[in-house]
């Protein structure tokens, strides 16, 4: 509370206090015959007082009044004049109300003035405190706040510790409830758990119990104190650390308090408010819980937004250090959006100290070796889908953040590929060696089916990692058609309803790509075409029990056609050449680059309707048909709605499978 604010309401403005005084003095020279010879100076004001009612109630005017008329008391006297009214009424034996706001003062400046002794100022102020103003929570904290101006009087005659101890009792009553008053649980964290840090949110939590709302609004030095007591009073640190977490949020991390501060008189320069704040947060880094401690009641996102704040006030080194550490340890909690980034107008993201802080976290994770490891592994890769659209990161550089996670810790790569497919996106002007050395890290077996059917349609990545997508598709439909085959042997027609409850058809870990499923295939049944020409539209209803019986050796007939299709296009290999390869090459030489869109989600259980199992059978079958007409030198390739110039495939090199083994 400022001085203004203090003027007020406090009873030190009155002034009925001043009149009451004149009057004192008035009938205590009528009543004695006496003048007032004794000139008290405080504050810029001078008062004439009665010499015989000082140096009877105050020790200190018993001394200086020995030979002197005049005492001029020291500057910071407490409470300045309107404090010294009130002590010159108690001199003249005048009663006066005490309150919350004047007997702090009155305290202190009995104890400069020695008044000691029984029925003495000091032993009534004391009795007040003690009896009055540490009952109630309200008068405490009215007490502790004017003790601002106290110090360190106050400290002295242990004023502060003493409303700090009680409030510090009254809040863990507060969270007790012994009398069931509260008909809400007490305020936690919980709910910020997973989401995104927002300031605005927590001031409304904060401000759900008044008791909280008055404690964050105290200043540090004795905020700090109060958190050290409840601790040590024993309340649980579920309880505890969302005080410092409001309260950091308020004087912190709050926009507005900075602007208010920039604003008021109470600072002189820019870098006095910054100053303020960082100090601050130095002691918000002391009061909170660090380790497994604290993982377990203060969310991620906040560790997240105190360190960018710390960084953008230029704290000190050992505290940015601290708070680093801290996230690393809790990193698998965090959220990518939780991830620093640098201002958007910032064209060299890489070389930002965000960027640098954020890497240098997440190396500290990965040298404790978390069991938690594939997730900070998949945060990693979608952060670096936000890093590749820098247009300056070079290829080289790009591969360093890369292996900053061991590919052994990605049990996906579906965020990598993501990454990668932004990075080619933003950066059309690389070369088809430098496209395939910053591919070289994607493992097509690694990939859910959505993404490798993805991989396959993309013409920016190199066509070696799109053929290893076409093979590792091959292995996906063969599981499925599998499982599909199985299931028919041991379910009879008429039980069976819906599809199999799978949402992705796993490459069995035996099975790696060398060993291609054509090469596996030996049952011969109906050509594939009668298959594929079979009307879609048939609906489960349609297919007879024979139907279901001879679906497995369709199934397998379709193998044997992708067999058929593969073994011709050997066969179109010049002789005398033991490898192929290809180039996508545009009609006047140049490397045609186009984002492809995305296939619409292909859900890889199998029902019933095979409608859209041949529809998928047919996209494969296209692609090698594709690749055997190019390879033969005879198609030609229409030209894309969006006018760019059609492509073709020219083989030169090994063969199709010998270069996907490669």
């Amino acid at each position: 509370m400022d001085s203004a604010s203090t003027k007020a309401i406090s009873p030190f403005a009155s002034p009925n206090t001043g009149a009451l005084l004149k009057k004192k003095i008035i009938a205590w020279s009528l009543e004695t015959g006496l003048p007032a010879s004794i000139h008290v100076s405080v504050g810029g004001k001078i008062f004439s007082l009665h010499k015989l009612p000082l140096v009877s109630k105050s020790g200190y005017f018993k001394r200086k009044l020995v030979d002197l008329s005049s005492v001029e008391l020291p500057e910071n006297f407490p409470g300045g004049s309107e404090t010294f009214e009130m002590v010159a009424l108690f001199c003249y034996n005048s009663s006066f109300p005490f309150d919350p706001f004047n007997i702090g003062a009155l305290r202190c400046a009995s104890k400069i003035l020695e008044m000691t002794g029984d029925f003495s100022l000091c032993e009534r102020t004391d009795l007040y405190i003690n009896q009055v103003v540490l009952q109630s929570w309200d008068d405490t904290l009215i007490v502790l706040q004017k003790c601002q101006t106290l110090l360190p009087w106050a400290e002295e005659l242990l004023i502060v510790s003493r409303c700090v101890e009680s409030l510090a009792f009254m809040a863990c009553m507060e969270i007790l409830d012994p009398e069931h008053k509260k008909d809400w649980p007490v305020t936690s964290l919980q709910a910020l758990t997973g989401h995104n840090w927002s300031s605005e949110l927590v001031k409304e939590m904060a401000g759900r119990d008044l008791w909280i709302k008055d404690l964050i609004a105290l200043p540090f030095v004795f905020f700090q104190r109060i958190i050290s007591s409840l601790r040590r009073q024993g309340m649980k640190e579920k309880y505890v650390s969302p005080l410092v977490v409001f309260y950091a949020n308020k004087w912190v991390l709050s926009e507005k308090t900075h602007k208010f501060w920039e604003n008021s008189d109470l600072k002189d320069e820019y870098n006095d408010v910054n100053s303020r704040i960082s100090e601050i947060l130095q002691g918000i880094l002391e009061l909170l819980p660090m380790g497994e401690k604290g993982s377990r009641v203060i969310p991620a996102s906040f560790y997240f937004s105190l360190l960018s704040r710390s960084m953008s006030l230029k704290v000190s080194n050992e505290s940015n250090i601290k708070l680093q550490n801290e996230i690393a340890s809790l990193l698998h909690l965090a959220q990518v959006e939780d991830f620093l980034l640098p201002e958007k107008s910032v064209d060299f993201i890489t070389s930002t100290p965000e960027f640098e802080a954020m890497k240098k976290i997440v190396m500290i994770n990965m040298a404790a070796k978390n069991e938690e490891g594939y997730v900070v592994a998949e945060l990693w890769d979608r952060y670096l889908c936000q890093i590749a659209m820098d247009p300056k990161l070079e290829p080289a550089r790009f591969m360093e953040l890369i292996e900053i996670i061991p590919m052994a810790d990605r049990e996906t790569h579906d965020h990598l590929y993501k990454a990668l497919d932004t990075y080619l996106m933003e950066h059309p002007q690389l070369s088809s060696e430098e496209k395939t050395s910053v591919c070289k890290y994607l493992n097509c077996q690694k990939l859910s089916q959505d993404i490798c059917i993805e991989a396959v349609q993309n013409e920016q990545m190199p066509l070696r990692l799109i053929v290893q997508a076409l093979f590792v598709q091959q292995l996906h439909t063969h599981q499925a058609f599998k499982e599909c085959s199985d299931s028919f042997r041991y379910i009879h027609c008429g039980e069976f309803s819906g599809s199999l409850s799978s949402s992705r058809c796993q490459i069995p870990r035996s099975q790696n790509l060398e060993e291609s499923p054509f090469e596996r295939a030996t049952n011969i049944g109906p050509p594939l075409g009668s298959f594929l020409q079979k009307d879609s539209s048939t609906k489960r209803s349609d297919f007879s029990k024979e139907d279901y019986e001879s679906t497995s050796f369709r199934l397998q007939a379709l193998e044997q056609e992708l067999v058929s299709i593969k073994q011709s296009l050997m066969k179109n290999v010049p002789k005398g050449t033991d490898s192929m390869s290809f180039r996508v090459i545009g009609l006047e030489g140049k490397t045609v680059v186009k984002k492809r869109k995305s296939l619409r989600h292909v859900n890889s259980c199998i029902s019933l309707s095979w409608a859209s199992q041949r529809k998928y059978a047919s996209r494969i079958l296209k692609i090698l048909r594709k690749i055997n007409m190019l390879g033969n030198g005879k198609s030609k390739i229409k030209k894309a709605a969006s006018g760019v110039s059609s492509t073709s495939l020219a083989c030169e090199g090994k063969p199709l499978q010998q270069m996907y083994n490669s």
